[in-house]
């Protein structure tokens, strides 16, 4: 796969993710507010999805949107060698590990780094694209220490990479992110944290997606 058409997938993705952004959070016209469809969501999980998706600081959501940029455009070019010559790489890293499949598994990878590169990148269900590349990661981790042992020269790029994807994971992608918009629409709050539309303290069970308004 060139990079040409990896920019080209990466465009058509963004401009799609971005229009369906638009289409759901559009006001409807003709609706009343009292017609707007509350999500349910329990007490125990508002405060949660507020501090992983949420996160207050500056400093540290510009942290986590650096950490999602240098992990997704490096690891875009490991998928592409992959895709670029699956059979390759099956021969070299999957074979060895005694793994079914070795041509499917070789391609699954190769997808798995692309798309979950771009995932983390965007901040599109971004905890799931760091859990592909952690997945990668990992095989890749056992397949240098099967071969080569404890070799911190081997070792080092793969730990790097598995330790940011595991950081992603467990402390959330940031405000910067469609996830967190995703998120601040379904507590009805507003993405930068100012906190003007938290509506899900009046209710504490029930939080309407949008709260839409005709003149």
């Amino acid at each position: 796969m060139s990079t040409t058409t990896l920019l080209e997938a990466a465009a058509g993705f963004l401009t799609a993710t971005t229009a369906l952004w638009f289409v759901v959070n559009a006001p409807r016209q003709g609706v009343p507010a009292a017609a707007a469809a509350p999500v349910v969501l329990p007490p125990a999980l508002i405060a949660p999805l507020r501090a992983y998706f949420l996160r207050d600081g500056l400093a540290a959501n510009a942290g986590l949107l650096a950490l999602r940029l240098a992990v997704g455009l490096m690891m875009i070019h490991h998928g592409q060698d992959k895709l670029a010559d699956p059979a390759g790489f099956a021969a070299n890293y999957v074979i060895p590990l005694h793994l079914p499949f070795p041509l499917l598994m070789a391609h699954l990878a190769g997808y798995a780094e692309v798309f979950g590169s771009w995932m983390v990148i965007l901040g599109v269900m971004a905890p799931l694209g760091a859990l592909a590349l952690m997945g990668t990661m990992s095989v890749a981790a056992y397949h240098h220490i099967l071969t080569s042992g404890l070799n911190i020269y081997v070792l080092e790029l793969v730990v790097l990479y598995l330790g940011a994807s595991a950081a992603l994971v467990l402390l959330g992608p940031g405000r910067w992110s469609f996830d967190a918009g995703i998120v601040a629409g379904l507590l009805g709050r507003s993405p930068s944290g100012d906190g003007a539309n938290d509506v899900s303290s009046l209710a504490g069970v029930a939080v309407p997606i949008r709260i839409t308004a005709d003149s």
